[in-house]
């Protein structure tokens, strides 16, 4: 072996920038890690504001109360612009204007009233029957819609001040063992508001002496299906009545449809 040293194959090592202790020793800094480049924020998605919010929700439901009032038309339950139709809303109610035909409404001509009675002053002139919508509201917490009719048949028994009784267990639909009669007053009055809540106590649906029906909902579209279910019950009955005295169902009868009826259909299925 020669006596010539082997030499170790020499490191590149990077440069270390120097820097010197309190002792003055001079001492190799260790490197800086390379800073990675902020990667550029991602756009949120924009946000409506509240107030936006609410205007786009109150004009949907202005627009459903046209929409069932129209559909009130179509099923014949009121002829020509009688009849009307409301749903709560924050503060009061929205409800169709006095006098015009359903099918020029627009949005906007549907009216708010507060729960004092107060409209505001650019708006239409509400339904005359403003009032009972109101109490109806005040009686039933629970419930959400209401449309009044002056559908045929109903209307035949209300001016004969016959309330519907239980010949069928479909009265039942409305709440209790019959629907009914609550006592004339001029339209428009609160004496007449005063009969509605009164009626509507502890029923979904009355007849209106002299005038007409009245149902209510938790929804739009379920106060307008009792209004029709009340009409197909008064026609039934008013047939009914061309035989003889109607048998009518006992109120132990009726005081079990009412109890089967909590499990029926759609209620059933929320219970479940």
């Amino acid at each position: 072996m020669s006596d010539r040293s082997i030499e170790k194959p020499r490191i590149s090592v990077p440069p270390q920038e120097a820097t010197v202790s309190e002792d003055g020793a001079s001492k190799a800094s260790p490197r800086r890690p390379r800073k990675t480049p902020a990667r550029p924020a991602q756009p949120k998605a924009a946000r409506k504001p509240s107030g936006a919010r609410n205007r786009q929700a109150e004009l949907k439901q202005r627009q459903a109360v046209i929409a069932t009032a129209l559909e009130m038309s179509r099923r014949a339950l009121s002829p020509g612009r009688s009849g009307n139709v409301s749903c709560r809303w924050p503060g009061g109610m929205l409800i169709t204007p006095s006098g015009m035909a359903y099918d020029v409404l627009e949005p906007a001509d549907i009216v708010f009233v507060a729960d004092d009675g107060s409209v505001a002053p650019n708006s239409r002139k509400p339904s005359s029957e403003w009032q009972f919508h109101l109490s109806a509201y005040h009686a039933r917490p629970d419930r959400h819609a209401i449309v009044h009719t002056h559908s045929t048949y109903a209307t035949v028994l209300a001016c004969a001040h016959k309330r519907i009784p239980a010949f069928h267990y479909m009265v039942a639909i409305a709440g209790g063992a019959d629907i009914p009669l609550v006592p004339y007053a001029t339209f428009g009055t609160t004496k007449l508001a005063e009969h509605v809540a009164a009626g509507l106590a502890e029923r979904d649906a009355c007849l209106m002496a002299n005038h007409g029906q009245i149902a209510i909902g938790e929804t739009l579209a379920s106060a307008l299906e009792l209004a029709s279910e009340v009409e197909v019950l008064a026609e039934q009955y008013c047939k009914v009545l061309t035989l003889g005295k109607p048998k009518l169902l006992s109120a132990r009868e009726m005081k079990i449809v009412l109890e089967r009826f909590k499990g029926y259909g759609q209620h059933a299925q929320k219970d479940a």
